[in-house]
């Protein structure tokens, strides 16, 4: 693999890995806080999972870099800005009530399902292998929030009002979820991830039919939203500053 095919895979990378690391945070701020106890477990445990994924992605990260596992995975998590971080504007968005909190992860998780079965085929065998072990996951996650979408949307007034205006703030922040990294060409060519065009027209297939179902309307296109993993929004920086605060309080110390 030469430099240029290995610097765009990284990016690629650590955009998994950052997605799942900060939506998984994003989901533990609802420990405690969710309608129904049952709730409160599943959504706590389905946050470890994003985690525990994202911390699988790190691994492939720090093999390529050849850098020691814990040590560089702590370093990608802890001591990086935000301008170094390459996830998407839809996951560091605050919590908001649980219609918005949950119809996020089920847009997420519709994506990822896409995804991680096309990375299934990654001709880079560590990334297959990853993307396969995720996806058995993955596809408990999508179960369950799909069936909270059609709960909710087909709920009462209040609830399906809150799914509509949930869907009108989120929708613009999913294109970001399909905006290139640098040089991604020469990975589609070279088989290791699949190209993002088509992902997103499967994931189109996963969601729509739900949300016609639920008589909820995807938003038109006249709001701008951003094209580049290297945009964040202001929520992101305040999210690293309360994730990170006690590790680089001591940057010497062992966990």
């Amino acid at each position: 693999m030469n430099e240029q095919l290995r610097h765009a895979l990284i990016q690629h990378l650590l955009a998994y890995g950052d997605d799942e690391l900060i939506l998984g945070h994003r989901d533990s701020e609802w420990c405690g806080h969710a309608p129904i106890i049952e709730e409160d477990i599943a959504f706590a445990n389905l946050a470890l999972d994003e985690i525990g994924h994202a911390a699988q992605w790190y691994a492939i990260v720090s093999e390529l870099e050849g850098k020691d596992l814990i040590a560089y995975t702590e370093k990608l998590v802890f001591f990086r800005s935000k301008e170094e971080y390459r996830c998407a504007q839809i996951v560091e968005l605050p919590t908001g009530d649980w219609a918005f909190s949950m119809l996020r992860q089920f847009l997420f998780d519709a994506y990822e399902s896409v995804l991680l079965d096309a990375l299934s085929k990654s001709a880079l065998e560590p990334v297959a292998a990853t993307a396969e072990k995720i996806l058995k996951e993955e596809i408990y996650h999508l179960r369950h929030t799909d069936a909270w979408v059609r709960r909710l949307g087909l709920g009462t007034d209040e609830s399906h009002r809150r799914m509509q205006r949930a869907l009108e703030t989120l929708w613009p922040y999913t294109h970001q979820l399909f905006a290139p990294v640098p040089h991604e060409d020469l990975l589609v060519q070279a088989g290791y991830i699949p190209d993002l065009a088509s992902i997103r027209s499967k994931w189109e297939e996963k969601v729509l039919p739900i949300f016609e179902k639920c008589e909820l309307r995807v938003p038109d296109e006249a709001k701008s939203y951003p094209v580049s993993r290297r945009e964040h929004t202001p929520h992101l920086e305040v999210l690293l500053s309360e994730m990170q605060v006690l590790t680089r309080m001591d940057p010497d110390a062992e966990w």
